[in-house]
């Protein structure tokens, strides 16, 4: 086990961290394509991270159609009248499905979810792509190191549980036992409903309209509490050699320093519905406007 907690928190980071403070450092503009599992797009503007996308984490569109406040063709109704765009902006404000603010939210929490997914897989390079356009971006760019620490803190959290899992990797079904689900939270009810042995945290992301991590911690969590079972062997992700040479196309920078993986990160109190996350878009069940679709709750993600 502390062999997973260690590879889960290490592996691709320096690089990656490399990569990112070389682009802030020369104040770049374009993106940074990073190849792995899963791998993913982080695009800046002068330094400074606008959006992150990968096939790891559920992007802002998917997570907005998900939460049931707009139809599959409603929304192929409104990338018809931006002209193609994958992120109509604009129609979803002229339409009345969400305000602008909200769209915001949305695109602040799927940029740290593809961040976590991204560090939390394998990272095997990165290459610049200055041509890169990102379809949602966010006003206000995040410094590179910031985005970095967040993830590494979520990561250190789960891997400090009694049954750390992986996005990618674990497949959850069920337990053998009958389940009184009266006391369960609306997330718990949601991937009991999901989970069948086959699906990783990142399938029931998808499918549940929910972050990878808030999805990855509770699954983690409802491990360890016997709420469901795994038949999935973990095995250490190997570790790869210290790289050498540029990580950029360009002269090699000195690199970021890497947070420290520690088991002292802790997730905050489960409240019910949430899961390691302060802020969940979640699907409107009774028609009672936008209260029911976000729910923002104080305190920090840990």
């Amino acid at each position: 086990m502390s062999g997973i907690r260690d590879s889960l928190g290490r592996v691709g980071h320096d690089l990656l961290a490399r990569a990112l403070a070389t682009c802030g450092r020369e104040e770049f503009t374009g993106g940074l394509r990073v190849s792995g599992r899963p791998g993913g797009t982080f695009h800046l503007r002068g330094g400074l991270v606008v959006a992150v996308e990968s096939p790891g984490a559920p992007g802002p569109e998917a997570l907005l159609l998900r939460s049931g406040r707009i139809g599959g063709e409603q929304w192929a109704d409104l990338v018809r009248e931006s002209g193609g765009t994958r992120w109509p902006l604009d129609g979803l404000v002229a339409h009345g499905y969400a305000g602008a603010a909200q769209l915001r939210i949305v695109c602040v929490l799927a940029l740290h979810d593809a961040v976590f997914a991204v560090v939390a897989g394998d990272v095997d390079d990165c290459e610049l792509a200055p041509d890169a356009q990102p379809f949602a971006p966010v006003a206000l760019g995040e410094a590179p190191a910031r985005l970095l620490q967040d993830a590494a803190r979520k990561l250190a959290a789960i891997t400090a549980l009694p049954y750390p899992v992986r996005p990618d990797r674990e497949r959850p079904r069920p337990p053998a036992h009958a389940l009184d689900e009266a006391g369960l939270g609306l997330l718990q009810r949601e991937l009991l409903a999901q989970v069948d042995g086959r699906r990783t945290a990142r399938d029931l992301a998808f499918r549940t309209g929910r972050g990878v991590y808030p999805v990855t911690a509770e699954v983690a969590r409802m491990l360890a509490e016997g709420l469901l079972e795994c038949a999935d062997t973990s095995v250490p992700i190997p570790v790869r050699a210290p790289i050498e040479g540029p990580v950029v196309r360009r002269r090699e920078q000195p690199a970021l320093p890497a947070p420290q993986f520690t088991a002292s990160a802790e997730l905050p109190r489960r409240n019910p519905g949430a899961s390691g996350i302060t802020e969940t878009l979640v699907p409107e069940k009774s028609g009672a406007g936008w209260k029911g679709f976000f729910r923002l709750r104080n305190g920090t993600s840990k």
